[in-house]
Order: C-alpha cells, then structure tokens, then sequence
C-alpha cells in the first residue's frame, strides 16, 4: 500500500496535525505500507522527526503568504490563511512534487483545505481520507475521521458525499500504542489516589510560553511537601533557558524535559497533570489522568467543554484558578478519583487499530 499524508507543524498550526499523522503512518508502515509526507517549511515543522520515523518526506516550497486570524472571502473555510499559500498554489506545488505517482490513500489533515484541493488530488490517489476536528467545510473524501468525544457523524453528513464512510468519536482517537499498553498499568496504580507526581505540558510548541505561568501559578499553590513536578516542553524552544531557571527556584523539585519519546511512561507514573486542550487530551483520558485543563486555542473549545462536561477534567478560566484547584483536590481525594474514572471511559488506546482497519479494508 502507497499512502501520501498532507499535514502541516507550525507555530500557529501546532504539532497535532502532524503528530496523529505519524502515529497512523507508523501502524501502517508496520502493515508494510509506504508512507510519504507533504508539508511545508513553517517555523516549527516536524520533518526531521518524519524522517527519523523512518517516513518519506516532501518539503514544499516556503509559504509567501502573511498568516491571517481569518481569510477575506466568505466562502472559503475560516482557516485558509494557516496555508500559506492559496489552496490552488498548494495544490500546483503538491501536484508538480508528487509528479505521475499514484497513491492508494491520501491522508489530509489541514484546516485549510477542503473538497475543492481533495476532489483535484483523486488524479494522484485511487481513496482520499480526511481527519477533522471543526465539521466547518466541505470535503470530497471516501473516509473522515473525527477523534473529538461526542461528535456525532450527523454533523458530517452534509458536508461529504452519501458514499463517505464517517468515524466520529473518541473512541477512534488515534494514539500511539504505548499508550494502550500503558493503560493497566496506569490506571492500577491510581487505587491510592494522591498528588505526589505533577506533569505540566501545554503542547509541543507554546507559542506563548504558557508553560512559564503555568509555574508561576504553582509557587503559589498548596501542592503536597513530598510532590515532585515533571515539566515537558517541545524541542529547541526559544524560551527553554526561562523555564529551566524558573524550575530551579521552585518549592518542589522539578524537572524540565526537552522533546522525551516515553511521554506515555512520564504520564502513566503522575498523578495529576496540567495540559491544553489538544491532542494530548486523549492520551491522558486513556491513561486516566486527572487534568487540570487550558484552553488555549479556538479549536480546543469544544473538547475542553465536552471533557469539563463529563467532569473528566477541572477547566481552568484563567491561570490564577490553578490555586484554588489544587486545593480542592488536595482537600477531596474522591475527585481526583471520580475525575479519573471519568476520563478512563473517553478512548481505551485502540482507535489506531479501527482506523487502520477501515483503511486496509
């Protein structure tokens, strides 16, 4: 099997386009298929971890075009400007790249494009499969995954053709299998429920070095003497310097970790976690890890307000409620146990196989 996947990383894009990418291209590189990816050179692409994966990688030409909060014309989807180009240059590009090759699948995953670029790409692909998280355009597809707890494939139906098979739901979330193998592990080891093990990660790129106040918010909290604190970040962040001396002087010993490979290994031995509202939600949902969350982008609305919703995590309006939620848990150890129960229930870890499933078959 020939699969292509077209998905950006980029400092306004983040990393979770990519990330869900290379978790699908790894289980199907493992089913011996061979996978190539179309991205294009923003500031923080993931290329070179596309390439350490063992994928092939196909670097478009640099974007030309400002990156805008929304784009000018009505009819085009609310993200387009995230392209860089406009969706007809990136289509030449992707098109002139890939040349007379022909592909089993093409993966999209992009908020910039819709059923416009995927119906001309059928000429390079015999199935086209998109993965969303927005239901706002759209698309000319044979398959659509949408990962978020709650969607239902009403909100899909019209927005593809009545032969599209529709996956909604997260219980297809699309998780590397560490973190299915994780899951007993993790979720006996939370019988003594307790916080003497905090993780703080707010996504692979932080645009806004949340991360920094997030710490600044903690020297004030009455975290437990005997808690240590795990901070990860993503790889060769600018601010990296900021946040190691911040570490230094806290009250607790902590740890900062740049770009870790065992990110299901650090979550399955902490106790509590506080993280954005991305794509990492579903790993600590299978994990079952009580999560104080951030919202730190419109797209992370609604699984924020779902996950809140299910009382599977403590929805943080600002920094400064990180005080008074602490406290809370620290004073009533039934919710950081009912937390977890709840977020256990969201994904078990095995959507990667259904998806596969649907794609091979």
């Amino acid at each position: 099997m020939r699969v292509a996947i077209r998905a950006d990383a980029a400092s306004h894009i983040g990393i979770g386009h990519v990330m869900r990418c290379l978790t699908l291209a790894s289980a199907l590189k493992l089913k011996g298929a061979e996978v190539c990816f179309i991205c294009r050179p923003f500031l923080g692409h993931l290329g070179e971890r596309i390439v350490i994966e063992g994928h092939l990688l196909h670097m478009l030409p640099p974007a030309t075009q400002a990156i805008k909060s929304a784009p000018d014309l009505a009819e085009t989807p609310p993200h387009s400007t995230w392209l860089g180009e406009s969706w007809e240059t990136d289509l030449t590009q992707t098109q002139a790249m890939l040349g007379e090759r022909r592909f089993d699948w093409l993966v999209v995953d992009h908020y910039s494009l819709d059923a416009r670029w995927e119906g001309a790409m059928r000429k390079n692909s015999n199935k086209v499969m998109v993965i969303d998280d927005l239901a706002d355009r759209m698309h000319d597809c044979d398959l659509l995954l949408d990962q978020t707890f709650g969607r239902k494939k009403e909100v899909y139906e019209s927005r593809v053709t009545e032969d599209c098979d529709l996956l909604a739901g997260s219980s297809y979330a699309l998780l590397r299998p560490e973190f299915a193998e994780l899951r007993e592990f993790s979720l006996n080891r939370r019988e003594k429920f307790k916080i003497e093990h905090l993780i703080v990660s707010m996504g692979g790129l932080d645009e806004q070095n949340i991360t920094s106040q997030v710490l600044e918010a903690l020297r004030h909290s009455p975290l437990p003497s005997n808690c240590c604190i795990t901070v990860v970040v993503g790889n060769k962040v600018p601010w990296l310097d900021k946040v190691s001396k911040q570490a230094e002087k806290m009250t607790w010993p902590t740890e900062v970790r740049e770009g870790v490979s065992n990110m299901a290994q650090l979550m399955a031995n902490s106790d509590l976690a506080i993280g954005a509202a991305g794509g990492t939600s579903w790993e600590r949902c299978c994990l079952g890890l009580p999560t104080l969350m951030v919202i730190l982008a419109n797209n992370q609305q609604d699984i924020g307000f779902a996950l809140a919703q299910e009382q599977a995590v403590i929805l943080l309006h600002n920094l400064a409620d990180i005080k008074n939620a602490i406290g809370l848990l620290c004073a009533n150890k039934k919710k950081l146990s009912s937390m977890s129960h709840a977020s256990r229930k969201i994904t078990d870890g095995s959507g990667v196989e259904t998806v596969l499933n649907s794609l091979i078959s």
